[in-house]
């Protein structure tokens, strides 16, 4: 039985997706399902058995679990409350990994490129870990698991910390705010005629071209089942993103492309909350990736935005 906690989230539920596809449904779900729609991620999923989070490692007793998949996790980068980010972050992660050691079982775990901060240390996995100065709470949460895992003596067999860059794609709605601005874009098309973008504030980029690494949620779950079937790799963290960087604008050119409709941009202001905790640029480096044989081509930009809007046009969410 695989373990994938998060299942009804964004990635988590893409994976058990991708898993379903490969004829694999021993999956136990663990999450806490609220008032969202995010139960409808799993709507066309298949799995053995769901568990709330708060109650999961009673039920562990009794199941026998080959790999752990660990998407769970508070994603909200806006969130103030750090002793909240804490605890969902990085306690929960620990008792994981602290399970995963003491039964010998694989463990895969979501990081976030929000660890690297402004990217002035760059964006490589072998940079001094304890020089980053993240952004916010989230990425602090993120930063200090990851830390903390790469001290450790003790640690399951094999595992992976998946440093995830700047995912779109189905299965987000119920993110709201935090949802990707592919899906914002779409919306915004469909209600206003025209996509928002922040305008700049730092003289090295213009508006809408600050660059992000934009990664298709299908080829996240892809390597995500690489880790999970490869028998053995050289545990450690890794860049999970496409290696290529693209602007804002390109991202809204693609959306309206998809669309079929001209491009109409309007720059707005950043809000006040992000100035100062804004990354201005991203882009993975994925060479220790490939290095451990995942040699998947990666999904465009405008190829995972033009079967993401296609999906939204038929399910909308």
């Amino acid at each position: 039985m695989i373990l994938v906690t998060g299942g009804s989230g964004f990635i988590g539920s893409n994976i058990i997706h991708s898993l379903n596809q490969q004829g694999i449904y021993d999956i136990l779900v663990a999450d806490r399902l609220d008032t969202s729609d995010k139960w409808k991620n799993m709507a066309d999923t298949i799995i053995t058995d769901y568990i709330d989070k708060d109650k999961l490692f009673e039920m562990l007793l009794s199941k026998n679990i080959e790999a752990i998949i660990h998407m769970g996790a508070c994603t909200n980068t806006m969130e103030q409350d750090a002793k909240k980010m804490i605890e969902d972050n990085y306690e929960f992660s620990k008792k994981l990994w602290q399970y995963c050691t003491k039964n010998c079982i694989k463990f895969i775990y979501a990081s976030s490129a929000a660890i690297y901060g402004d990217g002035s240390s760059g964006f490589t996995e072998n940079i001094n870990i304890d020089s980053i100065t993240p952004l916010n709470p989230y990425a602090y949460s993120k930063l200090l698991f990851d830390r903390w895992a790469m001290k450790q003596k003790n640690t399951p067999p094999y595992w992976a910390g998946l440093r995830f860059f700047n995912v779109y794609g189905p299965r987000e709605s119920h993110k709201g705010r935090m949802a990707s601005m592919a899906f914002h874009a779409y919306n915004q098309i469909q209600n206003q005629g025209k996509v928002k973008l922040f305008k700049s504030n730092n003289i090295n980029y213009k508006h809408g071209e600050q660059k992000r690494d934009f990664i298709y949620v299908k080829d996240v779950a892809d390597i995500v089942l690489f880790f999970y079937k490869t028998p053995s790799f050289p545990s450690g963290i890794y860049n999970v993103g496409s290696g290529c960087a693209r602007t804002f604008n390109d991202l809204a050119l693609a959306v309206f492309n998809a669309c079929q409709l001209p491009a109409n941009i309007e720059y707005i202001d950043m809000p006040i909350e992000l100035e100062g905790k804004y990354q201005y640029y991203t882009k993975a480096d994925i060479t220790k990736l490939r290095k451990i044989g995942y040699s998947n081509s990666f999904t465009s930009l405008e190829q995972g935005i033009s079967d993401y809007i296609s999906y939204l046009k038929t399910r909308r969410s």
